[in-house]
């Protein structure tokens, strides 16, 4: 059976949702942007790495005389919403696009992307084969790539060494979410504006679900059973949405309901948060002298866990081309230039070290430069890639792929449905058991529609 889809794929279906979700109709704005067959137009997410890729852009355009590049770059929500919807109508509004190994195999599958594979076999020097494999693999249809990837990640701790020094605390290289809930409310210190640990709470299936969804798994809770029965007010799911409701109630940052990735990094390197369980590229923000008040100060470990040998997640941000682009050469030269191991060495020279994009390329690893800045957390980002999959982060099969997503077109409404209604317990707007009871009627719904075409 097609794990995706649970017994056949969908695009047509996927496309439908697209447009429903995002409000599109026709293609407006098609080839609005980027008009000139020397422009290239790049829908980017906005956070640090991909920043720096943007101010090193010159680089490019210097070496490739009369090219411009033009970016779009957005807050992660905005920028998914934007990039879906351009790529499923096929408008040809982008070049390039910043996607995930949530998108790219199902993406593939409907024809929205170009097959990477003739470029990659045409340009032996680019090294495809030098990508961590796990990453690799998230990223391929049919064996083929259909993105490459700029940065991967799995998730793990920081945690303030002095600060646990001074509580008279040691965090175990492997704690469980007991002992982590255990410690934020030894640090947890309101006068001092200090939050026991930083969590996403912000709505967005790529937002607070990410973490919160390890929090399920390792709890022994899965979104749907085997037979794609909804499953989210099961024992284990209230358990593990209970535990994640109630830290952050209790010991996590402030304005928790509306903090994502971005917010979490700001308070836990100005010194407001003596713990944050996120993704593993955070390492390179809470290092980085230029912003950072708490540079050689923190300790990583590995994901917590309850049920399960491992707990972190599985991710990538990647560029891709769009099948709609009518310049995909040139699409090719600018991809390759941002994810090439010539780039790495560009950025650590440039910005440092820290600022270096992780989690993608083995010989990133070998750097002597690197190894020497990176050398509190590239192992435990290296070892939450491997082990950073189903049998290791789950207790029961599912029917769906993915760690911290379900990899089915659904997801993308499902996920953030399911996020306001987290959001809001969160908030204490609403109880969890309320919020649970709503997510399970989305939930079935999704799940009602897989069952029928089995």
């Amino acid at each position: 059976m097609d794990r995706v889809t649970g017994g056949r794929r969908r695009p047509f279906a996927a496309l439908l949702l697209v447009l429903a979700l995002l409000g599109v109709s026709g293609c407006a704005g098609a080839g609005a942007l980027g008009g000139d067959g020397r422009t290239l137009t790049v829908a980017i997410v906005a956070n640090p790495q991909m920043n720096d890729a943007i101010a090193l852009s010159d680089r490019f355009e210097r070496a490739h005389p009369g090219v411009r590049l033009r970016f779009v770059s957005l807050p992660e929500n905005q920028a998914r919403a934007k990039i879906t919807a351009s790529t499923a109508t096929g408008g040809g509004e982008f070049d390039l696009v910043m996607i995930s190994n949530y998108e790219t195999p199902q993406w593939a599958a409907n024809g929205w992307l170009r097959d990477l594979g003739p470029y990659l076999d045409a340009h032996p020097d680019y090294d495809h084969g030098d990508f961590i494999p796990s990453i690799r693999e998230s990223l391929s249809y049919e064996g083929s790539m259909y993105a490459v990837p700029f940065y991967g990640e799995s998730s793990f701790v920081a945690y303030r060494e002095d600060l646990f020094a001074e509580a008279g605390l040691t965090m175990p290289e492997n704690p469980t979410w007991s002992e982590i809930a255990r410690f934020a409310a030894v640090l947890d210190d309101e006068e001092a504006g200090m939050a026991g640990i930083c969590l996403r709470g912000k709505p967005g299936w790529g937002e607070s679900l990410a973490p919160f969804n390890t929090v399920v798994n390792t709890f022994g809770a899965r979104w749907f059973d085997e037979d794609w029965r909804a499953r989210l007010t099961s024992p284990e799911f209230r358990a593990a949405a209970g535990f994640y409701v109630g830290l952050l109630r209790e010991h996590g940052e402030v304005g928790a309901a509306s903090a994502g990735f971005s917010e979490c990094g700001t308070r836990y390197t100005q010194g407001q948060a003596a713990m944050w369980y996120d993704a593993t590229v955070m390492a390179g923000i809470n290092e980085d002298p230029s912003s950072s008040t708490v540079v050689g100060k923190s300790g990583y470990v590995a994901a917590p866990v309850r049920h399960t040998p491992a707990g972190g997640w599985l991710y990538t941000w990647a560029l891709a081309m769009p099948s709609g682009t009518e310049k995909p050469d040139l699409a090719w030269e600018f991809l390759s230039w941002m994810t090439d191991k010539d780039y790495v060495r560009l950025v650590g020279e440039t910005f440092g070290w820290n600022r270096v994009p992780p989690g993608c390329r083995r010989s990133t690893y070998a750097i002597p430069e690197y190894r020497e800045a990176a050398r509190a957390y590239a192992e435990p980002t290296l070892e939450g890639i491997r082990n950073a999959n189903q049998e290791q982060t789950m207790t029961k099969p599912v029917p769906y792929p993915g760690i911290q997503f379900l990899g089915i077109p659904e997801f993308q409404d499902l996920g953030t449905r399911v996020s306001r209604q987290l959001s809001a317990a969160v908030a204490g707007r609403i109880t969890v058991d309320e919020a649970l009871r709503r997510s399970q009627r989305y939930a079935e719904d999704v799940g009602a529609a897989y069952r029928e075409t089995r």
